[in-house]
C-alpha cells in the first residue's frame, strides 16, 4: 500500500530505494507524498526502514535509486544545511557549552541573519514552547522535558516549512511524553508546518498524526488516517502491530461478495469480512479487536456471531475490565469492556458465550 499521487505534493518520495551494501534493500521502491501542512508519522519496528527514509529526506543518507522532492524540486544532490529543514532528535543534540538562547541563535547565525532579527526570532521561538524565561540557562540546568522543548524551539526558530522528528519523546517519562505529544501536534497545526515524525510507539502515532505510514521490511504496509488504520487494517501485520488484536486461524470455506465463511482450525465456523483473501481453501487469520467483542447477552446486537469461551483471567483496570479467554483453541483471546454499573464481572474458570458483529471480523492473510 503506497501513495502515488505526487502532483500537488509538498514532500514526495518517487520510487526510492536504499541499500547500504549494494545487495540488501532496506527501503524498497518507496512512493509517498505529503501535502503542505500534514503531520505524517512513519511507524514500524526496528529495521523496518522508517528512520532511513527520514535520514534520506534530511540529507544525512543518500538514496540508492529514485528521487526525493521538496515543493516540486529534487533535493537528492542538495546538502542537508541547504534544504531548510528543521530537525528534532531523541537526544536533543543541544550544544552543552552554549546557553539556551545561543543554541537557538546558532542556526540563524549560520543563515547570516542580523543580530536584532536573531534576537526577535529567538524570543518568539522560546515563547512558543513556553520557555521564555530560560534563555540564559545552559542545557545541563534543564530537565529532560525542558531540553526537548528547547530542541523543538531550535528546529522552529528559522521558520522552516518542514520539520523532521526522530523519536523525539523516547527519553521522557510517560506523563511528560503524553503532554508533549499534544503540545507538538497543537504547535504544528497552529504554525501550519509540515511534519514527518518517526516512532515505533503505536499509541504516539495514533494520537498525533493526520496520517500514519506503517513500515515493515522496507515497505509501507498501509498508509491511512489513524482511525482507518485501527478499524480497517489491510493485512495481518498492520492488524497485529496497531493496537491489541485477537486472531483466530482457519481456512476460507466460502466467499460471497463482502462476506466469507471461515472454518477455524478447531472446527468452529464463523462469518467474516474478506479483506485480502480471494479464494476458497485459502489459509487466513481472522482479526477482531478486543473492544468489539461482547459477553453481556443483553448488549449483543442483532446479527451477532457467537462462540463458546472459557474465562482464564479477569483484570480490573479502573476504567475498563480486561478479560483473557480461551476461544477456539486460542488462550490469549482478550476482551476489553467498559467499567459500567450493569457490566457483569466474570469468574476465572467459568464458561461463557461471546459475540461480535461479522463486519467487525476481518479475514486477512495468514502471514
Amino acid at each position: 500500500m503506497q501513495d502515488t499521487g505526487t502532483s500537488d505534493a509538498f514532500v514526495a518520495f518517487e520510487r526510492v530505494q536504499k541499500s547500504y551494501d549494494g545487495e540488501t534493500l532496506v527501503v524498497k521502491d518507496l512512493n509517498l507524498s505529503l501535502p503542505k501542512g500534514e503531520f505524517l508519522t512513519m511507524l514500524g519496528p526496528s529495521g523496518s526502514g522508517k528512520t532511513t527514509c527520514l535520514m534520506m529526506l534530511a540529507g544525512f543518507e543518500t538514496a540508492t535509486h529514485g528521487e526525493i522532492k521538496l515543493d516540486g524540486v529534487s533535493i537528492n544532490n542538495i546538502p542537508p544545511h541547504k534544504r531548510g529543514i528543521g530537525m528534532v532528535f531523541q537526544n536533543y543534540a543541544l550544544f552543552p557549552h552554549m546557553t539556551v538562547a545561543e543554541n537557538l541563535s546558532f542556526p540563524l547565525e549560520v543563515r547570516k541573519i542580523g543580530k536584532s532579527d536573531r534576537e526577535a526570532k529567538v524570543k518568539r521561538a522560546l515563547d512558543m514552547v513556553e520557555m521564555g524565561a530560560f534563555g540564559g540557562r545552559r542545557p545541563a540546568q534543564l530537565s529532560g522535558g525542558q531540553q526537548q522543548r528547547i530542541a523543538l524551539a531550535r528546529a522552529l526558530v528559522f521558520e522552516p516549512e518542514l520539520v523532521l522528528m526522530d523519536e523525539p519523546l523516547g527519553a521522557l517519562d510517560k506523563q511528560l511524553r503524553e503532554k508533549m505529544q499534544f503540545e507538538i501536534t497543537d504547535l504544528a497545526h497552529r504554525l501550519g508546518i509540515t511534519v514527518v515524525y518517526v516512532t515505533h510507539d503505536q499509541t504516539e502515532a495514533l494520537t498525533m498524526s493526520d496520517r500514519v505510514a506503517v513500515f515493515n521490511d522496507g515497505r509501507i504496509q498501509q498508509l491511512a488516517p489513524p482511525d482507518q488504520l485501527y478499524e480497517q487494517p489491510e493485512n495481518s501485520f498492520v492488524a497485529q502491530f496497531i493496537g491489541e488484536n485477537n486472531t483466530l486461524e482457519g481456512t476460507v470455506a466460502e466467499i460471497k461478495g463482502d462476506h466469507c465463511v471461515v472454518k477455524l482450525d478447531g472446527g468452529e465456523v464463523i462469518d467474516a469480512k474478506p479483506v485480502n483473501v480471494t479464494k476458497v481453501g485459502e489459509r487466513t487469520r481472522v482479526s477482531i479487536r478486543p473492544e468489539r467483542v461482547e459477553y453481556n447477552k443483553e448488549r449483543l446486537q442483532e446479527g451477532a456471531h457467537t462462540l463458546k469461551a472459557k474465562v482464564l483471567e479477569f483484570i480490573y483496570m479502573g476504567d475498563i475490565f480486561r478479560t483473557r479467554l480461551e476461544v477456539a483453541g486460542n488462550r490469549e483471546f482478550v476482551i476489553k469492556t467498559r467499567n459500567a454499573p450493569d457490566q457483569v464481572r466474570l469468574t476465572p474458570g467459568s464458561e461463557i458465550e461471546i459475540g461480535w458483529l461479522p463486519e467487525d471480523c476481518r479475514a486477512l492473510d495468514a502471514n
